[in-house]
């Protein structure tokens, strides 16, 4: 198995291969049309593989991209998926969901083409107001173009001063003030978010049994790989999936919470019986990596490059995201293959 088999360079080519692929495997090819192009002026959309019954009793939903440049890797795992597929029975389906987010993807931004974080943007109170108190936009989104200016040391001293935990939770937990900020949570919800919620709720109503697995990078140690679900979870999805299982919870487990995560809605629109919805996070490179990357590629994006693709920030932010290590890439393929072996299984055991 050689990574550059299932790694794509580029939204188009992933693309391109997961609709070709999942039509060879026989699966039904469906897409959500969205209301942004390309500059070829190409519509982007969410493409969606469906395997198995249409009104189905147990589904297994797997999706990624919901943070655009981190869509690589969950990208990757869906095309072994469909080259590899399971035997699931009559009353059973595999939804696979490519690329939540396909500008981010294809512009190597995090967020929409609003800005907006797609995972802040699902609040269930419809409330898209306020900050945590000590999320520093001055510190965050300096509205100048790429450049040094001791953000290292800087935001050192602001975790000395306030504590790791708090300032982290602080800075990731969403925001809905500063709209070209980092972890902008948006207005309202966005148009890809509304649009897929319409989706699961019409497609899934009927069904009993619900597994949700999304795909995230940037989060953990390198080439290693956890699964956050709900505090409330936690014992019985432990037990189903493992050691790797871990909270979602501030100062503790994961190491914070959100607001407006795309685990609310699911909760919200599988109403038959609670889903399982496990987020699984790769670890890449250490937080402050990361959010110096993010806070770069921001910069570039808003005060002098718009969305060209050439500048080092834009190279930078896909490579903490994806990185090139074919150590990092071959793990992603294994530890992704193995979580969806075990989600079939619980899947398959839930009806007699």
């Amino acid at each position: 198995m050689r990574s550059e088999d299932y790694f794509s360079p580029d939204y188009a080519t992933a693309s391109r291969r997961f609709r070709s692929k999942a039509l060879e495997n026989g699966a039904c090819l469906e897409r959500i049309e969205l209301d942004v192009n390309v500059p070829n002026g190409d519509a982007l959309g969410i493409d969606i593989a469906w395997i198995g019954a249409q009104r189905p009793r147990r589904v297994l939903v797997h999706s990624t991209g919901l943070h655009g440049v981190e869509g690589f890797a969950g990208s990757a795992i869906q095309l072994q998926l469909l080259e590899r597929l399971p035997q699931i029975p009559a009353d059973a389906a595999l939804v696979v969901v490519h690329i939540l987010n396909p500008f981010g993807m294809a512009y190597l931004r995090r967020v929409n083409e609003n800005n907006v974080d797609l995972n802040r943007n699902f609040r269930s109170d419809g409330s898209y107001h306020g900050a945590p108190p000590r999320y520093s936009d001055a510190l965050l989104n300096p509205q100048t173009p790429p450049a040094f200016d001791f953000f290292l040391l800087r935001i050192v001293l602001s975790g000395a001063r306030h504590g790791i935990a708090a300032m982290k939770q602080s800075i990731v937990e969403g925001q809905y003030e500063f709209p070209q900020g980092l972890f902008f949570g948006g207005k309202q919800r966005e148009e890809g978010p509304r649009k897929y919620e319409s989706f699961l709720r019409s497609r899934l109503s009927e069904a009993e049994h619900t597994i949700f697995i999304d795909v995230h990078t940037g989060l953990g140690k390198f080439a290693n790989h956890m699964l956050l679900v709900e505090q409330t979870d936690y014992e019985t999805l432990r037990k189903l999936f493992g050691e790797r299982v871990t909270a979602l919870q501030p100062y503790g487990g994961s190491g914070y919470s959100i607001e407006g995560g795309i685990e609310s809605m699911l909760f919200r629109s599988i109403t038959r019986n609670r889903p399982i919805f496990i987020c699984q996070e790769f670890g890449t490179y250490n937080g402050i990596r990361v959010l110096h990357a993010l806070r770069e590629e921001n910069r570039w994006h808003h005060y002098h490059g718009g969305e060209k693709l050439g500048h080092y920030s834009k190279q930078n932010i896909k490579e903490t995201f994806c990185p090139k290590s074919e150590h990092w890439r071959s793990a992603v393929l294994k530890q992704g293959s193995e979580v969806l072996e075990r989600a079939i299984q619980v899947l398959l055991a839930a009806v007699p």
